[in-house]
């Protein structure tokens, strides 16, 4: 499994229910790192997501204990086994957790790579991820150029951030 996730310089991701920021190019990243696969998220991801809806060209999973909990376009799993089940029964799927921090938290150790835009910025926060940098299961594989935020299609303007890409080299 895969994760991809945007932080701050404290690896916070949210505050309020929220995102920390909307960057256009880390919106299109996710996009592109996650269209036509399969996504794993809970149910408060999916009320920010447009309209409350299941991502389109993706297979949307949602972790929610409630069995009456029926998002349409989206399948529900109602516990961990249940979800790491499917995982295993479905192995030829590209699986992607895409939050939010329970579910990060429940599934970073089943994960393997791990997706982070890094804003070069602190944000008012209430959740974090965990520092992969402090990790010693993770090393950091691959860092982009320096990117900055525009002020025209982003809630921000001029924040420097970049991509990266983590990989667990040990369990």
């Amino acid at each position: 499994m895969k994760l991809i996730v945007a932080v701050d310089r404290d690896w916070g991701i949210g505050y309020k229910g929220e995102l920390l920021a909307r960057v256009r190019a880390d919106l299109q990243n996710f996009k592109k790192l996650t269209e036509g696969k399969t996504v794993i998220l809970g149910s408060n991801t999916l009320s920010t997501f447009p309209g409350g809806k299941p991502l389109k060209n993706r297979t949307n999973l949602v972790l929610h204990p409630d069995i009456s909990y029926k998002p349409e376009g989206a399948r529900v799993m109602h516990s961990l086994t249940e979800l790491l089940s499917y995982v295993q029964a479905h192995a030829e799927e590209d699986f992607t957790v895409v939050g939010g921090a329970s579910v990060y938290r429940q599934l970073l150790p089943f994960c393997d790579v791990a997706y982070v835009t890094k804003f070069d910025a602190n944000f008012p926060k209430d959740v974090w991820f965990e520092n992969l940098d402090k990790d010693p299961a993770w090393m950091l594989v691959f860092r982009g150029e320096e990117q900055r935020s525009d002020g025209k299609t982003d809630t921000v303007d001029g924040m420097p951030f970049y991509f990266t890409e983590y990989r667990r080299i040990k369990r």
